[in-house]
């Protein structure tokens, strides 16, 4: 998707009244997801990659965590799911480390064989890969999340704590 049609999901799956989950969640289903996604890395990476899941308090459904032996560059990778929409975020490392997968990459820490391996996982099981770029620019949307954040993102709208 390009950018202008991810800040359009953004912008659709944005209801102010449900901050920390979407109205129609279904947190069966998510799961169930989400254990696909972590069994397809794990075969992908030919290693068992540790998870946390149903975060509480959060928009953020779950991590999976690539350990980084299992990486050309030898850095783990981190990938984040959103409780809205199937939205997932791929990082080297951890979010935040790096301004995204393009300067992970350029420090040479992450390899794109890597990257193509975890979005290709993300995409066949219907995740929509949302770049860090992106997720860390202003929040323009009708939710109040100032008292969350002194400069609310998208990140913070869709993966923040509540």
């Amino acid at each position: 998707m390009s950018e202008t049609e991810l800040l359009a999901l953004l912008r659709e799956l944005d209801d102010p009244e449900r901050l920390e989950w979407p109205r129609r969640y279904d947190r069966a289903a998510t799961g169930l997801a989400f254990s696909g996604l972590v069994s397809r890395l794990e075969a992908g990476f030919g290693a068992p990659c540790e998870s946390e899941r149903d975060t509480q308090d959060s928009s953020e459904y779950g991590r999976v965590r690539i350990p980084a032996e299992a990486t050309v560059c030898g850095t783990r990778i981190v990938v984040c799911v959103s409780k809205f929409g199937s939205l997932a975020e791929v990082c080297a490392d951890n979010p935040g480390a790096f301004l995204g997968t393009d300067e992970a990459r350029e420090e040479g820490a992450l390899d794109p064989s890597d990257l193509a391996t975890v979005e290709r996982a993300l995409a066949e099981l219907g995740y929509v890969s949302v770049p860090e770029e992106l997720l860390e620019s202003d929040y323009e949307g009708p939710s109040s999340l100032e008292h969350f954040s002194a400069r609310p993102t998208w990140w913070t709208r869709f993966f923040g704590l509540w």
